[in-house]
């Protein structure tokens, strides 16, 4: 690997000293920490001797590693981030960042090759999309391409990388109360006037013709099958697709099965609004505007006459899930690609903001763009969900304000349940705050007598709070004796080698 080139040192540096940063924080991820201490050396001979820049390396990211890890940042006071390898490219919070992509190998003369003999029996418009790895040999295929193929009627056209290093985006309000986030992504394309739209997704910036719509394009992505082109055939799921696989030099035309994403996606949907306490996973604390999507999920659970549970756990997994059984959903606040997880193993499902909208707020339904292509995906299910899905929650936050109305009196019927089933009400008294420490004792006392009262009639899919599931549970931790407020004495165990301890009698005691 020529690591001057792969790594882009010189630029690193460049973006390092115009700047005038003195304290960086290097992000690697697990496949590229072999190469740090060589990054290293190379940038110190790149800033030179004279000047006293700091490099901290960091290492086993608390969330995805395709986010820029500000929190592991600030553990060293940072002025900056350089994130290495794969990236989502969401906006920061607090500290700027240089995303260096890293340079995957492809053969130009094969992905020239494939593509142009499927460009040739193509009729339809293509739009070429890529993973930000293969970003550096782009300029020469489209070059290749339109230098081989002959005219044609066809239209083709060439997403562009969007930025290279990300400026913290700040919160701001209208003249309407409507929160927004302004801020940039530093662009390495001047883009002139437009009479088309305009879409940005994954890093990727591109413009269609005035009257043209994404539908009417043949999407032709260049990468691997990862959490790229899943956001991709997810946001653009009523677009044909094929992929070029440069690993495997292949064309990759059937991508149902990534399609069928959106059915398993629909489903859990479906099982979400049977739910009574949903749980709101944090999976990241940097990416710009996660707070403000917390409590707007909060605000959405609580009005659909639901319990919310916020819980900061870093990545997830069954095990830690399984800890939190009185949660029916979990709702993962984290960005685009790492969004969709794969619950399957898990005791809970685990849906999106977007996913979340859809179950809870019936509203919301309908404000979902109607002018979606209706055979989107195959997924029409009444005149409800038009097949539009949206990954990134900032296009949530940003879209129009929330207005949560409480649940219809009247019974609604359940795919799952088959037949009709009433969601709980707003407890009374003011519980609905269940921030409030009165509120939670006076949960935890009506969850004790009612235990007194009835012990089997709490369970999982009952329960109107954590605390009336916990009274249910088999083990609910220590516990003392009721005359006393002094902790158990300490038990002596058993001493000796887990072979044979010293109370064990031996064969031949026997």
């Amino acid at each position: 690997m020529d690591l001057e080139s792969n790594l882009e040192i010189s630029r690193t540096a460049e973006f390092i000293l115009s700047r005038n940063f003195t304290r960086v924080a290097l992000q690697f991820p697990d496949d590229l920490l072999k190469l740090s201490t060589k990054v290293v050396t190379s940038l110190r001979n790149k800033l030179g001797s004279g000047n006293k820049v700091g490099l901290f390396v960091m290492a086993d990211t608390a969330y995805g590693s395709c986010c820029v890890d500000e929190v592991g940042a600030s553990h060293i006071n940072a002025d900056c981030v350089i994130h290495y390898g794969h990236t989502c490219l969401s906006p920061t919070s607090t500290l700027p960042a240089f995303c260096v992509f890293g340079k995957a190998s492809l053969s130009i003369s094969n992905c020239v090759e494939k593509l142009l003999s499927f460009l040739l029996t193509n009729e339809r418009p293509v739009l070429v999309l890529y993973g930000l790895e293969y970003a550096h040999a782009i300029s020469q295929i489209k070059a290749a391409l339109m230098e081989a193929k002959p005219k044609a009627k066809t239209e083709t056209i060439f997403a562009d990388v969007m930025c290279s290093s990300i400026n913290p985006l700040e919160d701001h309000r209208n003249s309407d109360g409507l929160l927004g986030l302004l801020g940039s992504l530093t662009t390495n394309n001047s883009f002139g006037a437009s009479s088309g739209p305009r879409y940005s997704l994954g890093g990727l910036i591109w413009d269609l013709a005035e009257g043209q719509r994404m539908e009417d394009y043949l999407l032709l992505w260049v990468g691997p099958d990862n959490s790229a082109f899943a956001n991709v055939v997810l946001t653009f799921n009523g677009c044909e697709i094929v992929r070029y696989d440069a690993t495997e030099d292949r064309l990759v035309t059937d991508v149902s099965q990534q399609k069928r994403i959106l059915k398993r996606r629909y489903y859990l949907v479906e099982r979400a609004k049977d739910a009574n306490m949903v749980g709101i996973l944090v999976g990241t604390l940097g990416v710009a505007g996660y707070l403000h999507m917390i409590h707007q999920m909060k605000e959405l659970i609580m009005g659909a006459g639901k319990k919310a549970y916020t819980l900061v756990m870093g990545r997830p997994n069954p095990a830690k899930l399984a800890n939190f059984p009185e949660c029916d959903v979990f709702i993962y606040v984290s960005c685009a690609q790492t969004a969709l997880l794969d619950s399957k193993e898990f005791l809970a499902p685990v849906i999106t903001p977007f996913e979340a909208m859809l179950a809870f707020n019936s509203s919301f339904l309908m404000s979902v763009s109607v002018s979606w292509h209706e055979n989107s995906g195959g997924m029409l299910w009444g005149s409800d969900w038009t097949g539009k899905y949206v990954m990134e929650f900032r296009d949530l936050i940003s879209s129009s304000p929330l207005e949560v109305t409480n649940q219809p009196e009247e019974a609604r019927f359940s795919f799952l349940k088959g037949g009709y089933v009433e969601d709980f009400e707003l407890q009374e008294n003011g519980d609905e705050d269940n921030e409030g420490s009165l509120a939670l004792a006076k949960t935890t006392e009506k969850a004790l007598q009612l235990r007194d009262s009835n012990p089997d009639s709490l369970v999982k899919g009952i329960a109107k709070s954590g605390a009336e599931f916990f009274v249910t549970r088999s083990y609910q931790g220590l516990e003392m004796h009721a005359n006393s407020s002094l902790p158990e004495p300490y038990l002596i165990g058993r001493s000796g080698k887990a072979s044979g301890y010293k109370d064990e009698k031996s064969e031949h005691e026997t």
